[in-house]
């Protein structure tokens, strides 16, 4: 008997296999290649990792803290988290359409008078914002005053709002300057020549003198960083706060406080809660000229407390133990409050509770006292830290834009790192050679054009360390810009006013926050590593 031959299968069946087979492959290829780059993947910025890895971070490092390498921690105007955008800002387009509009005032060339120019005419202010556009390519140009006339007859002042476009506030600076009028082709107005930075004297607004001891003190009108009183009798009784009391993160890193405060602040905002905000910080040794931690520093000159007025729900800590022992005192019924000794009771257990005060407590051995320690686990799905609300001082954003205004906003910088580390031959074995007087002449000489203002940001102590540089570049220091807070300066005036009239030192982090932020606006940057040096940023074979 013969044997029956297999039936061939039909051509439709062997290609929906052939199909299937290739769809499943290529999803297993997909699936792999996403998990190399999960695995892979590093954040180039540590704020935008997990909480474990940060709580991981802290913790694995000596007490806990950030390594000090003089960099500054970014905040809400760096991570492009700010509410809002920006005031539009004034374009050719723009000046187009109000020169339009005054076409018809066009005088005849006889009207004009060489040698001398009504500065309130409407379009030397076209030309002077012509001129701006053309020479400030970096600056968003916001509004200007009318100009006014300088101390020649051919001069104008004009005063203008401005910001950075490498800047991503919203916040506003003010600039005015002198200009030189003359007369260009067809009886129009032209800028023959550009005053410097603040010129302008005569567009400068009005000093404005506050009525705070001592009463020489100059007020900034501008900024509005004023501690809001808290109503007292029954509003108290009717708020709702949430109150952290001094924990292990006091005097440690300032990433580290904002980390735990932001922390703190996003507990708040998920509770509905009032935060209870203690102004007064710690700054730790490896800021300090003492070299020992410092309190009693005001959390005003680091960070802008009006923009976090304005976008988190805050009050200041003795305003809040005041208007609470002011209740306390009048009413038998005292403040309905609830203690919390530990952060492992987490924010959803406290979200349904309606007493008037929530009070954790911080009294563990570290690392069980740390702010940050509430929002780790499951409360990681649920609290969202508040990055917006934290901006720096302006303040010291504004002696940033003071010192890129005098370099007239072209400029090159370099950052150049050694202190401790060029010391530490064993982790940074080439640091100290490749950042020597005559390495960063060659070095640079291949990147920054000779000629250039060259901005210095380092943490060397010697002044006179890069003098060969002179030869080369227009070398600018920090050091040269100390007037801006020496004690005839506005920083200085402003600053006593929130230290009760007493002067403040212009310490090692406002150095480092003022020399990072005018880095940032250089036209070309050259860093340490990976520019000037092989090294690894963080020591032997950590690149």
């Amino acid at each position: 008997m013969k044997q029956s031959s297999p039936i061939a299968e039909p051509a439709g069946q062997n290609l929906v296999k052939v199909i299937s087979n290739l769809c499943f492959s290529v999803f297993v290829f997909a699936v792999l290649i996403f998990t190399v780059i999960a695995i892979t993947y590093k954040s180039p910025d540590p704020w935008l990792e997990s909480a474990p890895a940060m709580t991981n971070f802290f913790t694995q490092s000596e007490n806990a803290t950030f390594k000090n390498d003089n960099s500054i921690l970014r905040t809400g105007e760096d991570l492009q988290l700010s509410q809002g955008p920006p005031a539009p800002s004034i374009t050719e387009a723009s000046i187009e359409r109000v020169e339009g509009k005054i076409s018809e005032l066009e005088p005849a060339c006889s009207e004009i008078s060489p040698g001398s120019v009504n500065c309130s005419d409407p379009r030397v202010l076209i030309a002077i914002e012509k001129f701006n556009l053309r020479a400030f390519r970096s600056i968003a140009f916001l509004e200007y005053q009318t100009p006014v006339g300088g101390s020649k007859l051919d001069e104008c002042d004009v005063a203008w709002r401005f910001r950075n476009k490498k800047e991503k506030s919203w916040r506003k600076y003010r600039d005015f300057r002198r200009f030189k009028i003359g007369i260009g082709e067809n009886c129009t107005y032209r800028v023959v020549h550009p005053g410097g930075w603040h010129s302008g004297v005569n567009a400068r607004r009005p000093r404005i003198q506050s009525s705070a001891k001592p009463s020489a003190l100059v007020r900034d009108n501008e900024i509005n960083d004023t501690i809001p009183t808290l109503g007292s009798g029954v509003d108290f009784r009717k708020g709702r706060y949430l109150y952290y009391s001094r924990g292990g993160d006091y005097c440690k890193g300032v990433n580290h406080l904002m980390w735990s405060m932001l922390c703190g602040l996003g507990e708040a905002v998920y509770l509905n809660r009032t935060f209870v905000l203690d102004l007064s910080m710690c700054l730790p040794g490896t800021y300090s000229t003492t070299g020992k931690d410092e309190e009693g520093k005001d959390f005003r000159y680091y960070f802008d407390f009006e923009h976090l007025k304005e976008v988190a729900s805050i009050v200041e800590e003795g305003e809040f133990i005041r208007g609470w022992k002011r209740w306390d005192r009048t009413h038998r019924k005292k403040v309905p409050v609830r203690k919390v000794p530990t952060y492992k009771v987490t924010p959803m257990q406290l979200k349904g509770d309606k007493r008037t005060v929530i009070w954790r407590q911080f009294d563990a051995p570290e690392p069980e006292n740390y702010w940050y320690r509430v929002c780790e686990g499951r409360a990681e799905r649920y609290i969202k830290r508040p990055w917006h609300a934290i901006w720096k001082s302006k303040r010291l954003m504004n002696i940033v834009t003071e010192i890129s205004g005098r370099m007239d906003w072209d400029f090159d910088a370099v950052h150049v790192v050694r202190g401790e580390k060029a010391q530490n031959k064993e982790l940074w074995p080439h640091l100290d050679s490749d950042t020597s007087p005559e390495s960063l002449v060659a070095k640079l000489g291949g990147m920054v054009q000779p000629g250039r203002n060259l901005y210095v940001a380092t943490n060397e102590p010697f002044y006179n360390y890069f003098d060969k540089l002179r030869s080369h570049y227009k070398v600018h220091l920090l050091e040269d810009y100390k007037e801006l807070w020496g004690n005839t300066s506005e920083w200085y005036n402003e600053t006593r006013m929130l230290n009760d009239g007493k002067p403040v030192e212009f310490d090692g982090f406002m150095r480092v926050a003022v020399d990072t932020e005018v880095l940032y606006r250089a036209k070309i940057r050259v860093e340490t590593f990976y520019n000037l040096t092989a090294d690894c940023k963080d020591g032997v074979n950590a690149c």
